[in-house]
Formats: structure tokens, sequence, C-alpha cells
């Protein structure tokens, strides 16, 4: 079994992405999406929201990094994986379920959902561009109003060239609204010949267990369950090996909170720097007590040298906020 973190614009960067993939019992993980449109995109976009792509494409934890790219136009997406390959990314996943409507009235993500002659086209065209030990992989959800499509999707980029799939298990209107749809993803995979992922509504190890009875899926990919429960993968790999483990507690966890802290200051202004602390707090609030009393004592706090004194990290010691 693999479990893989799932991309997340906007929330799951390469900070994330650090701190979560130290906790362990993540596979892999995906960087956010880089949108493609007209042209080729110069290095310093992948090296933006792919930094990791300069140490190996991997975490500081060891953890492989794959590249996402997010479009509509075949040649140019092929152009960009080629170009994402030079740069070291071992393997390219292409976003097709992206619910953001900015994104989708840009013909990128979900809405493709509607066009699977695309789709076959897109993965195909980038599976000729890059080298053939690179795999191609696709994110696709069920469909963008309805799932009565998605067995033509998923045939679509299987047989483009799609190493896996992994399948979100709802359509673009109903976005992270429970519940996830864990059915389809037996119906998919029952029409294609390649692995496929199930990614939607796993916050616990129970729910893992009955995604797995309801979607037949041997794989997953783990999105806000495992932001919100950093060692929810632990808890899914020793449930799965029948070993006995014992949660992350808060007293373990603040140690990664403040190193994301630290991080985060030294990536963003201070006054960005708040918000994206603020942001993954607020979503621990659903696994501890603890995170609840500390977010509402920073809920309103916008001083990085005030929230170092709260978290209990010493501000001299922080490298300066910057731009």
């Amino acid at each position: 079994m693999q479990i893989a973190l799932a991309p997340m614009e906007g929330l799951v960067d390469n900070i994330l992405r650090d701190v979560l993939t130290r906790v362990g019992g993540i596979d892999w993980c995906v960087t956010e999406f880089i949108r493609v449109c007209d042209r080729l995109l110069p290095a310093s976009s992948f090296d933006k929201l792919a930094p990791e792509l300069r140490q190996g494409a991997r975490t500081a934890a060891g953890v492989p990094m794959r590249v996402q790219l997010l479009g509509s136009d075949p040649m140019c997406l092929a152009d960009n994986a080629a170009l994402a390959c030079e740069l070291g990314a071992p393997v390219i996943d292409l976003n097709f379920g992206c619910p953001a409507k900015t994104v989708n009235k840009s013909r990128g993500g979900a809405v493709l959902l509607k066009e699977p002659e695309l789709l076959h086209a897109i993965v195909r065209e980038v599976r000729r561009a890059v080298p053939a030990h690179i795999p191609v992989t696709a994110k696709m959800r069920l469909g963008f109003d309805s799932p009565d499509g998605a067995m033509d999707c998923a045939r679509a980029l299987a047989e483009g060239g799609s190493a896996h799939l992994v399948v979100h298990a709802r359509t673009k209107v109903e976005g992270y609204k429970p519940p996830a749809h864990w059915e389809w993803v037996a119906r998919v995979q029952q029409v294609v010949a390649v692995p496929v992922f199930a990614n939607g509504e796993i916050w616990t190890v129970d729910d893992w267990r009955r995604c797995c009875e309801v979607s037949g899926a041997e794989h997953i990919m783990l999105g806000r369950g495992l932001v919100s429960r950093p060692d929810l993968a632990l808890q899914i790999a020793a449930a799965r090996d029948r070993r006995d483990y014992q949660p992350l507690s808060w007293e373990q966890l603040l140690p990664l909170l403040r190193e994301f802290w630290r991080q985060a200051q030294a990536k963003l202004s201070p006054r960005y720097a708040p918000g994206r602390l603020k942001q993954w707090l607020a979503m621990l609030t659903r696994s501890y007590p603890q995170a609840v009393q500390l977010f509402a004592e920073l809920r309103r706090e916008d001083d990085c040298g005030r929230i170092s004194r709260l978290l209990g990290v010493d501000p001299v010691r922080l490298e300066p906020c910057v731009a």
C-alpha cells in the first residue's frame, strides 16, 4: 500500500510538505499545481513552487516529491513537462481535479472532465515529451457536475499513458462536501488496467478501513485529514500491519509547529507569515483541543514577535521576516 500526500494549492507548500513528511508514513508527495497557459515557463516558476528540485526532488526527510502541472494546451503542457524533467522532476502529475472557480474559468482543473478527448490528448502529448523512465500520472474527480462520465475520463487518461490515477471521489460541484463516493473508485478500477488511488474524506483510521472496503483501493492519497492529524499516515500504516501505535501527542507536535513558524517567517513577509500559521493551526483544531486554545490566543495577533513568544520560540534566534 502506498500513502501519498495530496497537492493542495495554497495550503501544502514546501514548508508544510517538509514538516508533514518529517512525521513519517508518507511514501510520496506532490507540489501545488504549476499553472501552464501558453508559453514555456522559466525555471524560476518551478523553483518557486518546487524548491525541493534543488535537493533531488525530495523533502528534507527524504520523501520523493512529484511535480504537478495544470493547463489545457497539450503541446504547451508537454513542453513544460519536459523542462520539469530536465530540472529534476522524477514524476509528472497532471491536475484534472481542481474545483476552484478561477481555475475552471481559465480551462484548468476539473472543468476539463467535460472533455475526455482533451484529457487523452494532454496525457498522450506529455507522455511523448518526457523521458520513458519518468512516469506520467493524473488526478481527477468523478466529473464536473455528475459522475456519469467518470468511466470515460478514466479510460481516456489511462489509455493516454497515465501510469496511475488518483480519484477524488466527488464531483467539482460537490467540492469538499461529505460524503465522498468511494464506490465510484471501485467502478473506475474496473475499467482501467492501471492502479487507482482513493482520495477524499479519509480523516481517521476507521475512515480508511471503510474506504478500502467500499472502494477496494489498495493505495490512498490523504489531504485535509493528514494536515489536521499529521500522523494519520503512520496510524493507517500501523493498522494495516496490525502493530500497536501511540498517536502523536500535542507535546510532540509543538516542535513541528514551531519549525513551521520559523520557515514561514523566512519565506514570507511579516504581513503574510501569521496567516499561514493560523491556516494550519485552524485545521489542527479538528484533532487537538490544545490547538483550539492556541488558535484563540493567536487569532487576532499579527505581530511576529508576539506570536513567537506565544509559541514558546525565542524571537532573537529566528531569521528576520523577509519580503
